[in-house]
């Protein structure tokens, strides 16, 4: 009888000891495997300080702290006259400039010509009344008639007449053989450099409207209506609503099971339930200290790798520097 004592009390022990092992499962946890990988990090979230790329002062400004915005959104205005009117008088140079080159492309008019064919006639009929002149002053030279005063007067008369001849001769041509092409290419070069000049002024009349550059919640706002401000003052400071990245850290050890473009399974404390799906984008080739901010106690002082899982889709919950738990199906399913 005191033999069956004992071997009773181990049975109980070892049944015991079985409903111990088997509660887990009992109560539905899950049994870890010793070779599951579950790292933690931090959301990273970019942050975009937004200015004016032309001095002013600014005159509207339409949104808050907290308000989202989306790509394109109009966030301020600067007091765009003097931009408008840098616009005008380069609008105004650039037409002046292309009549010009048009008036050069185009050449002299032909009443232009007619005229200058006029001047000329009317410079060879004087050439002919000059020769005429000299030829009567030479003539009667001899007979005492003309005093030699006269015949130089008349010989100077004719060279002058044939001089203003021969300028009327070649001023005709000029007319008919049009615009010189060098002067057409430096009129054309000063249109490109006067339309260049415009669209930097209206470049600038548009830079006037700082603009979301993506979709984003607006997390300062930094100047107010009046302020004069220079293409170096941040007016707001945007958080960007994608891409949310997760910030994390591998040890040596765990460097080899993981690669870019695996998928990971993220979760936050505040819905543990509810995983985002990411994938990991980059792993860095270099080692450092572990930072404090990471959830490992134990490899406080370790040698690890920063690695950036980008979240799909990310939702409003997943705020800048929140911690999460990483985990990996991939591998749990391959080491099952």
């Amino acid at each position: 009888m005191n033999k069956i004592i004992p071997v009773t009390i181990l049975l109980a022990g070892a049944a015991a000891a079985g409903w111990w092992y088997d509660m887990p499962s009992r109560l539905g946890w899950a049994q870890q495997s010793e070779r599951q990988l579950t790292l933690y990090g931090n959301v990273d979230i970019r942050q975009v300080s937004l200015a004016f790329r032309v001095n002013g002062r600014i005159e509207e400004a339409h949104v808050d702290e907290g308000d989202s915005v989306k790509r394109g959104a109009v966030l301020a205005r600067l007091d765009n006259e003097p931009y408008d009117y840098a616009v005008r008088s380069a609008e105004a140079n650039v037409a002046a400039l292309r009549a010009t080159l048009d008036k050069l492309k185009a050449g002299p008019r032909p009443a232009e010509i007619a005229q200058a064919s006029a001047s000329y006639n009317e410079s060879l009929a004087d050439l002919e009344n000059a020769n005429l002149a000299y030829d009567r002053a030479r003539q009667l030279r001899p007979q005492g008639t003309v005093s030699q005063a006269g015949l130089d007067q008349a010989t100077a008369a004719r060279a002058m007449a044939a001089a203003r001849a021969e300028s009327a001769n070649q001023a005709l041509a000029l007319l008919k053989e049009g615009s010189r092409a060098e002067d057409i290419a430096a009129a054309a070069a000063q249109l490109k450099a006067a339309e260049a000049t415009l669209s930097t002024a209206r470049t600038s009349l548009r830079d006037t409207e700082l603009r979301a550059p993506n979709d984003g919640i607006i997390l300062s706002r930094i100047k107010e209506p009046g302020a004069i401000v220079s293409s170096a003052d941040a007016v707001y400071v945007l958080s960007l609503t994608e891409p949310v990245w997760i910030r994390s850290y591998v040890t040596e050890t765990e460097l080899g099971r993981i690669h870019p473009g695996m998928k990971v399974k993220v979760t936050s404390d505040t819905k543990p339930d509810q995983p985002y799906d990411g994938t990991i984008g980059f792993i860095s080739p270099v080692a450092e200290f572990t930072p404090k901010s990471v959830e490992t106690p134990e490899l406080r002082t370790d040698l690890v790798y920063r690695l950036r899982v980008v979240i799909e889709k990310p939702g409003p919950d997943l705020r800048q520097g929140m911690p999460v738990t990483l985990r990996f199906p991939s591998l749990q399913a391959a080491e099952k």
